[in-house]
């Protein structure tokens, strides 16, 4: 009687070592905590230490997937950031007009779609969207959606790669003479529809990455459903 179990236990482990990565939400909502930052921003190294300590809260990935957005708007100031990008700048206006603000700033965090003026470390939450599981081999993704009491099924997923350690020494600006070492950095954003709650996609993330932060949200809204995230190496 025991047979199918051990069988089952068996494939799975050897779907394991073939180099499958499984990342997986439990049906209690995991918030979405996103850092708008940039090199150019003499505030923002603070803020950015404290993203940094998130490495190695136990809530990582469970209760919170962090991440932080470089913003180019400061870049005029004689620095241009690495990884600032005019899409993440756009996503930071987007949500300033969801907030009837008319403005921008570094650095801010948002929490779940709403701007987050606290730097405490995101508890566990009590709603309960659904689990959204995704997988990672040979360079493709499978991620689905179940939702916990029959939610929609059409959503928009997000998958972005994450970089750690990532070291720059800052010559101009207002951090000037500065060395950074920043993490949680978006490296990349891929975005895909969710078709019956699933989708299927490429994923060649840039060789930088160390984990991978995705989140689902009704079509084209920002407010994240669900989350889920983890080391890739």
């Amino acid at each position: 009687m025991r047979w199918p179990g051990l069988i089952l236990l068996f494939v799975m482990t050897l779907t394991t070592q073939a180099g499958e990565r499984i990342f997986e939400s439990g049906p209690q909502k995991t918030h979405l905590l996103e850092l708008f930052t940039s090199q150019g921003c003499s505030s923002c190294p603070p803020a950015e230490e404290w993203l940094s300590k998130l490495k190695t809260d136990p809530g990582l990935w469970k209760n919170f997937v962090p991440l932080a957005f470089h913003v180019d708007y400061w870049d005029r100031l004689g620095w241009r950031d690495p990884f600032a990008s005019k899409d993440w700048t756009a996503r930071q206006y987007q949500y300033s007009s969801n907030w009837k603000s008319e403005s921008v700033y570094t650095p801010g965090f948002v929490l779940d779609g709403r701007e987050w003026m606290e730097r405490t470390v995101p508890t566990s939450s009590g709603v309960n969207p659904g689990a959204l599981k995704l997988s990672i081999i040979n360079g493709k993704v499978l991620a689905e959606f179940v939702p916990a009491n029959g939610g929609p099924k059409d959503l928009d997923f997000h998958l972005a790669a994450l970089g750690f350690d990532l070291a720059t020494k800052v010559s101009a600006g207002e951090n000037s003479g500065r060395n950074l070492r920043q993490d949680f950095v978006v490296l990349s954003l891929t975005n895909e529809k969710m078709s019956g709650g699933k989708t299927e996609f490429r994923f060649n993330p840039d060789p930088r990455a160390g984990a991978i932060a995705a989140w689902i949200t009704s079509p084209n809204q920002l407010d994240p459903i669900q989350a889920v995230g983890g080391w890739l190496r």
